[in-house]
């Protein structure tokens, strides 16, 4: 095989001896695979041109590269600009402005990425929780006013103007829970405008789960415009087993028009805040304490990642902490609770994050089998749960070469093609004459993910060699320093999803 920087700079290069996946679903061809200019120009039986560099794929699998469409890498993505957490998982297209919160403006931050591009091709929501704040401030704990909305709606527009794929919202988490389902359905519009779309981290995942599916589904009615369900999952004892439920009601929602689909990370653990465990935000309910501890995350599965009032505690559980106090596990939750809050009252910042256990594997299989749903990481490139190093190789490792949950060109076809369509990207998640040559080599024999709670930041096996835009990013287990990356912006936008650096 090439390497070094003359591979990764080639203009012509033709990809030979490759099982190709097209991203569509079709079983494995036998083809090779011509680029040019960033582009994917022929795909077939192929001879190699004079000057041109010929990769020999040495029988493994060749694959649209994975499109992550619940990220958090642009959180960081200009300190880590060769986005090792994502390219080594085949991941070349990342799309942020999750849960509510985007960067501000979005036409300033696409900017700043052209001029200083990453390694992967990056695109954004416009987050409706950074909306909400730049009109209601600190004054956010209530239903906004009208004009509030339509000063929310101003904004809205600017950003889709931008390029922004949609609205997204994080109904979970302040200021967003505040909103009223009106306030959501306007922005909604504004975004269905400019033929945009809407994802969200729903209402509730725990208590009020099939309200906030009944959200969803009227947003995109009443908007007319298609919706995703971010990081799916029934996430409360009472709801286990009810996966079919679910797909049952989205299923009917699709039937009536409702264009809804869904993504998901292959972990029966969340990563979030305290917070997020108190939706009336009353940290002293000791009824609230003792549900979260029986229905939505036992002692044991609550993990402190970060936990700036005692430091010592980071990496124990709720149940050990509680232990060493000799205390309840409920009335331990709340003074963790209380602490953290005091600490942002002190600093403006809580200063803590946790992981919780809360599914099962029956329903994230179900729920993985949905021909609607794509695959996401929901992670960053320093977060503190392995999703963000290992999310798609853990699925073609275990649910696919090891549990048989999907096939190969299924999971392929969930983490790219479907992906790109579900996104609204027009040129990219296939192996296809004319669109980007964004390609993950990889051996479906060996890939795995190797992240843990305990060393999150681990890299995966089987992950051969990544192409961003026709260059080589990533090869046998190292960043190359390339940064083809492009911005990629909603199809309504004049050049959207079209430029190349």
């Amino acid at each position: 095989m090439p390497t070094g920087p003359a591979a990764a700079l080639a203009a012509l290069t033709l990809i030979v001896n490759a099982s190709v996946l097209d991203g569509t679903g079709a079983p494995p061809r036998q083809v090779a695979v011509r680029i040019d200019a960033g582009r994917i120009v022929e795909v077939g039986d192929l001879t190699p041109r004079a000057g041109e560099t010929v990769f020999d794929a040495q029988g493994l699998t060749l694959a649209p590269g994975f499109i992550d469409t619940h990220s958090h890498a642009d959180d960081d993505l200009f300190e880590h600009p060769d986005a090792l957490a994502d390219v080594s998982q085949g991941i070349t297209t990342i799309v942020g402005g999750q849960d509510g919160g985007s960067a501000y403006p979005l036409k300033k931050f696409f900017g700043r990425l052209e001029h200083k591009p990453a390694a992967v091709n990056v695109a954004s929501y416009s987050g409706h929780g950074t909306l909400r704040d730049r009109v209601m401030k600190d004054d956010f704990r209530r239903v906004a006013t009208s004009k509030e909305v339509e000063k929310m709606e101003r904004l809205l527009d600017k950003d889709m103007k931008a390029g922004a794929l949609g609205l997204a919202t994080g109904l979970e988490y302040d200021p967003g829970i505040y909103s009223a389902p009106s306030e959501v359905t306007a922005l909604a519009r504004v975004a269905a405008a400019h033929a945009g779309r809407y994802i969200s981290h729903v209402r509730s995942e725990d208590r009020n789960f099939w309200e906030a599916i009944e959200e969803i589904v009227a947003i995109g009615r009443d908007a007319r415009l298609p919706v995703q369900i971010s990081h799916t999952k029934l996430a409360m004892k009472s709801w286990w087993g009810q996966s079919d439920r679910l797909l049952k009601r989205l299923d009917e929602a699709r039937a009536s028009g409702v264009d809804i689909t869904a993504d998901i990370y292959p972990y029966l653990y969340w990563h979030s805040t305290l917070t997020v465990l108190f939706p009336k935000r009353d940290f002293e309910d000791m009824d609230e304490a003792r549900l979260v501890v029986n229905e939505i995350a036992p002692p044991d599965g609550l993990i402190l990642t970060q936990y700036d009032a005692e430091p010592t505690w980071v990496g124990k559980s709720l149940a050990e902490v509680a232990a060493s106090r000799n205390e309840d596990p409920a009335v331990t939750l709340i003074m963790l609770v209380r602490r953290a809050e005091e600490r942002r009252k002190a600093t403006g910042d809580a200063g803590e994050s946790i992981l919780g256990t809360s599914m099962t594997e029956e329903d994230f299989e179900a729920l993985l089998r949905w021909p609607h749903m794509n695959l996401c990481t929901d992670g960053s490139l320093e977060g503190s749960h392995p999703r963000g190093f290992g999310a798609f190789p853990r699925v073609l490792g275990r649910y696919v070469r090891e549990r048989h949950v999907l096939t190969l060109e299924e999971a392929v076809h969930r983490a790219s093609g479907l992906a790109a369509e579900h996104m609204g990207f027009r040129d990219r998640g296939f192996i296809r004459p004319g669109l980007a040559a964004d390609l993950v080599l990889f051996d479906p024999q060996t890939i795995a993910d190797r992240a843990t709670i305990t060393a999150p930041h681990t890299v995966s096996d089987g992950v051969r060699t990544v192409w961003v835009n026709g260059q080589i990013v990533y090869q046998e287990g190292r960043v190359t320093g390339r940064r083809p990356g492009s911005v990629l912006r909603n199809s309504s936008t004049q050049g959207a999803s079209t430029s190349l650096p």
